[in-house]
Formats: structure tokens, sequence, C-alpha cells
């Protein structure tokens, strides 16, 4: 693709500020989710969540790091896979994003399964497949009439969320003064059953309520100031989240200490009942189905922003997945494609849809990571501070995430190295037998892209 046909095609519009960026990066991890798996964390950390989200905040922050620093020095759509693309090599820059495309494609679909499942609950006449149906419907308009609109519903969604954690939170701490918990000020943090290897287990588990947070990046060419924005973004975003998850963690644990549950899955709604009655239950069940919604819509947006890079640069169909609807300027088959997999909900259980993500997530984190030591490798900027900003704090981030990789089950582990497979598979037919690098942006087209403000 020539700079000239890039420059008469239709573009993706710069009109997100710093706040647009934030609001999708906090739909997309939905701040609800942290009372979703609380019963799972609770049972593996021996009932100190607060400290397994504390763990995974600070794991997490390092790999946030590298997604600004690279988001800045690369502003354009893409983010791991063009990240690692142009700093270590289009291949792996290729199978960055294959494996990220493990986690974008399907986060949308688990988002709407759970919301069906969540209605079937409360409407058993209506069968899941026609919530569902609609989820995909919904969300894909929304998405296709443009990125400004879908900014502006993340606004109303993230907020209502907020409220209802806000409740929860003060509901907990009002149930622990005015009861008998057994809880002290300090037990969720630490209590007589508390090791470092149950904490691990949690916060291992806990990682999964903050994968969705680097998906921001690939908004950054609809993105004013890119340079400047994301950066800043990307670690509000981590930093909002791992701080309200760790807050809302602390409250639950003070009304119920432990992690004794009639059913792990569902604990949060056991604390809600007891805390709250069976109406502030309900309401509680509807504000997660809403959160739902909330994050399919997000990560739709996010997940075909990376279809789009990858068409546009010729990896994927390009006149399909590289096109942008003019009216809208949107990806408009990126959505549509995002829509089309969120329909494999129909035949799966969240279990199963659930079990391959992370594999994908922390395999492209780790390469994004090692990508930063890359660039550094490659120009050489002088001092202590470009050692520790290019070096050692991606190293660590890279450790960690490679940790996590490694600590996913077995099930995972098999479906992601089947995933990875594949896609060395596609590499090798589209390099001719790794005789050629794979198709993408020139350099020029690239920095014509990042003046584009």
């Amino acid at each position: 693709m020539t700079s000239e046909s890039h420059e008469q095609a239709p573009k993706l519009e710069r009109t997100l500020g710093l706040g647009s960026v934030v609001a999708i990066g906090i739909a997309y991890t939905t701040p609800l989710i942290v009372l979703g798996i609380f019963g799972v964390v609770a049972e593996a950390s021996n009932g100190t969540v607060p400290t397994a989200y504390l763990v995974t905040l600070i794991a997490m922050v390092f790999t946030a790091y590298s997604y600004g620093r690279m988001s800045a020095v690369h502003p354009i759509s893409g983010s791991a896979y063009t990240y690692v693309g142009r700093e270590m090599a289009p291949q792996l820059g290729f199978l960055a994003g294959w494996l990220i495309l493990l986690d974008y494609f399907f986060l949308p679909m688990v988002a709407w399964l759970i919301a069906g499942a969540y209605l079937s609950s409360q409407f058993p006449g209506v069968p899941t497949a026609l919530w569902i149906i609609a989820f995909v419907l919904v969300t894909s308009i929304l998405n296709i009439i443009g990125i400004r609109i879908t900014a502006r519903v993340n606004f109303l969604l993230v907020a209502f969320q907020l409220l209802v954690l806000g409740f929860f939170v003060a509901l907990s701490i009002s149930s622990y003064v005015q009861g008998d918990t057994g809880a002290s000020p300090w037990s969720p943090f630490w209590n007589q059953d508390t090791t470092v290897a149950a904490i691990a287990a949690g916060a291992a588990i806990g990682a999964y309520a903050f994968i969705g947070f680097d998906a921001i990046t690939t908004l950054t060419e609809e993105t004013r100031d890119p340079a400047r924005t994301m950066p800043r973004a990307v670690l509000t975003v981590i930093l909002f989240v791992g701080a309200l998850f760790i807050i809302t963690s602390y409250a639950a644990q003070l009304a119920h200490p432990g992690a004794t549950f009639e059913n792990v899955d569902s604990a949060a709604l056991e604390i809600a009942t007891d805390i709250g009655g069976n109406l502030f239950a309900s309401f509680f069940l509807t504000s997660l189905i809403i959160a739902q919604f909330a994050a399919g819509l997000a990560i739709q947006a996010t997940s075909s922003r990376l279809l789009y890079a990858m068409g546009r640069d010729g990896v994927l169909p390009r006149r399909i997945l590289g096109y942008i609807q003019p009216r809208f300027h949107t990806p408009v088959f990126g959505i549509a494609l995002i829509g089309i997999v969120g329909l494999a909900a129909l035949f799966l259980d969240v279990t199963t849809s659930t079990s391959f993500i992370n594999f994908g997530a922390f395999s492209a984190f780790t390469l994004v990571n090692l990508s930063l030591i890359a660039h550094f490798l490659r120009h050489r900027p002088q001092g202590l501070g470009a050692v520790l900003g290019w070096i050692a704090i991606p190293l660590i981030g890279a450790i960690i995430d490679l940790y996590l990789l490694l600590a996913l089950d077995i099930n995972a582990k098999i479906i992601g190295v089947i995933w990875l497979v594949i896609g060395v598979a596609l590499l090798a037919w589209l390099t001719r037998g790794f005789r050629k690098a794979p198709p993408q942006l020139s350099m020029d087209e690239e920095l014509a892209l990042s003046e584009e403000r």
C-alpha cells in the first residue's frame, strides 16, 4: 500500500480525548468483574482478596508502563502487533497480533454469554440465544455508528457501575460496623490462614480482572495528541481499576471474612443479599448484566481496530478488514466479524470460552515488554534513566507475565499452543516459507499517520 493510496482512503478520525479513552478502558476491564470473580479469588487466596489484587496491580503496572512507552513511540493502531513488529521483527509482530486475538476475539463473546446467562436466570421463559443475539446486534450497531457514540455510552455505563460499587462498599462497611462478622480491620489483608503461596494463587486468578487495559492502545489513531495522551490513559486506567478492586474487595471481606460460600461462583450475590436484602441483590444482579453490555461494547470497538491494523497491513484480507466506512469512519467489517464470532456463545459455556483467553494476553504482554528492550538495543539511549525505563522495568514486567503464562491450567495451554501453531502456519504462507517479511505499513506511512493530529 502506497502513501498516496493511503491519503485517498477514508481514515479513522482523531476525536477522542483523555477522558474518553480512559472511560473506554475502564469499561473494557469492567469494574464489576471484581465482584463477579470474588469468590474464586477469595478461595484461592484464603480470604485475602485485597492483598491478591494489590500484588496483581503491582505486576500489571510494569506492563502498563511498557504499553504506554510503546504507544508514544508508535502512535498508530495495532497495539502489541505494531509494537513488537516494529521493534523486534515483523514475523514476531504478526505472532503477537495473532496471540492477542485470542483475547480480543473472544472476550466480547464471553461478555455477551455471561449477560445472556444472567438474563436467562431472571427470565427463564426467554431462551438464552435470543439475549445473546440481541446483545450482538445492539453493540455492533453502536460501534458501526461511530467511536464517539461508543465513548458517550461508556461514560454512562461506567458511571452506573461505579455507583453500584459505591453502594456495595457502603453497605458492606455498614454491615461490618453494625454486626459481628469476626473480622478485624487488617484481616482482609492478612489472617491466620494467609500464606505467600495462597496470595500468589489469588493474584494469578485476579489478573483476569485486569486483562483489557492494553486494548485502548488500539484507539491511538482516533485519539488527539496520542503520544502524550496514550501513556497517561494506560496508566490511569490500570491504577484506577486496581485501586477500585482493592477497596471493593476489602469492604466485601470485612462483611464476609474468609473464603467459605454456598457457591464460590456467585459469592458476591450471596454477600449482596446479606448486606442489602433481596431488593439490593436484584439491583446488583441487574447491574452485572449492564456491566457485561458495557464490556462487550468497549471490547468489540477495540478488537475491531486490531483487525483493521492487520488488514491495512495486508496480513489479513485488506479489502475487507482494512476498509473504513466513509460515512461513519469505522472499520465496519471488523466490527461485524467480531459480532459473528460472538454468536459462538450460542454453543459454548462460560468456563470453556474463558479458558484460553489468558494465554494470548500474557503471551502478548511478554512480547510487548521485550519490545522496549529491543528498542533500547537499537537506539542506545544514554543515562541511568534510560536503562531503568527501557531495560529494568520492562524486564520485570516480562518475567511476571511469563510466570502468569506458565501458571495457566493445562486446557488453556493446549488451546493456546494450537492457536499459536495455526498462526505460525499462516505466517509461513504469508511469507512464502519464511523467505520474506510479512506485509506491513511502511515507516513513511506510519509517520504520516502519527502526524495527523
